[in-house]
């Protein structure tokens, strides 16, 4: 079953601060605060079967793509691509209105967050084709995404707090 320590796994953490001059560390922190935001903004717009569709040729592209076929190559990603998928799970949100929000809310580095969310959804879009051409999850792209979800459903619902608040202000804007 496809989880996110199987996801994080992927992310070249260390290739990724090199490019972007930071420190590996606070990108790894990072990662594991974005990554599973991505996820449940993901989930949350796959509830409506529209977008569930987008999201699923979209993952489908990105994992034909090549980009985690033998390790993901930080080079490889395609940023551009990226930034349009984030304002298509946040609501219309861009790179910098995303950042914000989150590093207002206690995620970090909003100037780093910003330059992650590009790179890491065209990854998260990827693992997610990859999970749905193996029928990992049993079901359609939402139960794919809870699944890769797994046991933070549950705890981060209280714990998660305000960066949980945050994705649920931002994907509600789009309404």
């Amino acid at each position: 079953m496809a989880d996110l320590d199987e996801l994080f796994n992927q992310i070249p953490t260390g290739d990724i601060a090199r490019k972007l001059g930071a420190d590996e560390g606070e990108v790894n922190r990072a990662v594991q605060t974005l990554v599973p935001l991505l996820v449940g903004g993901l989930r949350q717009n796959a509830q409506d079967p529209g977008h569930a569709a987008g999201i699923e040729n979209a993952a489908s592209t990105h994992a034909a793509s090549g980009l985690l076929d033998g390790g993901v190559s930080v080079d490889q990603v395609d940023e551009a691509d990226g930034s349009k998928a984030i304002a298509k799970i946040f609501g219309g949100n861009d790179s910098t209105q995303v950042a914000a929000a989150l590093s207002g809310g206690g995620a970090g580095n909003g100037e780093l967050i910003k330059k992650l969310l590009p790179i890491l959804a065209p990854i998260v879009l990827a693992y997610l084709g990859k999970q749905l051409s193996h029928g990992s999850g049993g079901g359609g792209v939402g139960d794919v995404l809870g699944g890769i979800l797994g046991g933070m459903l549950g705890a981060g619902q209280g714990g998660g707090g305000g960066l949980g608040d945050i994705l649920g202000g931002l994907l509600g804007a789009k309404k």
